[in-house]
């Protein structure tokens, strides 16, 4: 997805999507790669720094050696950027659903302020996500558990449910996840929905 493309997400897609989801760092793609295939008529925009779980992901849409004979899916855009960036330049109540599956904790103190979770960018969140829109997270990592508890109790733009203790149906499981519940770390799930 070009910087451009952000002014009007949805017209990045083709067709035109009914709605445009994001999905903050993909790890691997299987959560990304579950959405599209569930949601034809949704246009999600897959973000990673990380250019292992980018080439994971890819390697999974593109046969071996067709690699500058195929695009990517019409529902399907990649931004290899900080997804703060991207978030920053979309146009307000343009998402309709926003993913956090399972982020990197930060668990020191010091590295607070790269929470994606993070008092001071929760309104610029809250900014791009519709009335009504979705924000799923989760995360294994006791610390960062703790860490979006408080956060989430301390904020009035998100209508906030009990994080549950199983994944909740309509989720898709992620590599992270599963490696987490093997080694028998207790994951949770929050469902947070935009007020209007």
């Amino acid at each position: 997805m070009a910087p451009g493309d952000a002014l009007d997400p949805g017209k990045a897609f083709s067709p035109r999507p009914a709605e445009v989801w994001l999905e903050v760092g993909f790890g691997a793609g299987e959560h990304a790669l579950a959405i599209r295939e569930a949601r034809p008529d949704i246009g999600l925009i897959a973000c990673e720094v990380f250019e292992n779980g980018v080439a994971s992901l890819l390697s999974r849409l593109v046969p071996e050696g067709a690699e500058t004979m195929t695009v990517l899916p019409g529902n399907l855009r990649l931004w290899d950027e900080d997804a703060r960036l991207l978030i920053r330049a979309l146009p307000a109540a343009s998402i309709g659903r926003l993913f956090l599956m399972f982020p990197d904790p930060w668990p020191k103190a010091r590295h607070a302020k790269r929470r994606f979770v993070h008092p001071l960018f929760l309104p610029e969140v809250a900014r791009i996500l519709a009335p009504g829109a979705e924000w799923r997270i989760a995360t294994d990592d006791p610390v960062h558990q703790t860490w979006v508890g408080e956060v989430l109790a301390g904020q009035d733009f998100f209508a906030v449910s009990a994080p549950a203790s199983e994944r909740p149906a309509g989720w898709p499981p992620t590599r992270y996840e599963a490696k987490a519940l093997t080694a028998g770390r207790a994951v949770l799930y929050w469902r947070l929905v935009r007020r209007g």
